[in-house]
């Protein structure tokens, strides 16, 4: 093909993307988008992040606090001491960690590999806990058996731990959330099928 040719058919398949208003542009458009994101943005990301899932979409409200982003700390940790006080966890100590006041159903997190020698009490982990969807929980509890890492975690807005987070070994491990990407973004897609879930999980957060 002949650089002239390149130029011409580049040219119309910039319009057709990008300018053409019929519906014939839109579907393309459409199609190219869903193409482009699931096969080469997608494994890009994970190949840049280390981990098969670097955007997560928060799907409970296990770690939500009242208030969300105007939550107030003090008030919170007042109601929810005693969960954190056995594992030696102090308000100071809690205070440090990241996403100190928790995050809502629908945010979006930004997820990089978790190294399990790195990983810290108080981090966010996702991880493969034998449910429909990886857990997103915090580390309450790290040991050391027999040269494996086990993480044991909970949610900041549960009253307690589920059975299978009391002994989450490296292998269950899919990353560690760093940032929150963009607050209830995730409900775009949440929408779709939050209404199959028991009355008590569906909607918006309210705290415990």
């Amino acid at each position: 093909m002949k650089l002239k040719e390149v130029k011409n058919f580049l040219k119309k398949f910039w319009y057709l993307l990008w300018k053409d208003d019929s519906l014939k542009g839109w579907i393309f458009s459409i199609i190219f988008l869903f193409v482009f994101i699931k096969f080469i943005f997608f494994p890009l990301l994970s190949l840049m992040t280390g981990t098969i899932l670097p955007l997560a979409i928060v799907e409970s409200c296990s770690m939500y606090h009242e208030g969300n982003l105007f939550s107030d700390y003090d008030e919170w940790w007042s109601e929810h001491d005693s969960k954190y006080s056995k594992y030696q966890i102090e308000k100071n100590i809690f205070e440090s960690f990241k996403f100190k006041n928790g995050f809502n159903k629908g945010d979006i997190l930004f997820i990089i590999g978790a190294k399990p020698e790195k990983l810290r009490i108080g981090d966010i982990i996702i991880f493969d806990g034998g449910q429909k969807n990886p857990i997103i929980h915090r580390i309450i509890k790290i040991e050391i058996k027999n040269g494996d890492y086990i993480f044991s975690t909970i949610g900041d807005n549960n009253n307690g731990q589920l059975s299978f987070e009391k002994n989450i070994k490296s292998e269950q491990l899919v990353g560690k959330a760093i940032f929150r990407l963009v607050p209830y973004a995730g409900w775009g897609k949440l929408i779709f099928y939050d209404w199959k879930k028991p009355l008590s999980e569906r909607g918006l957060c309210k705290e415990n």
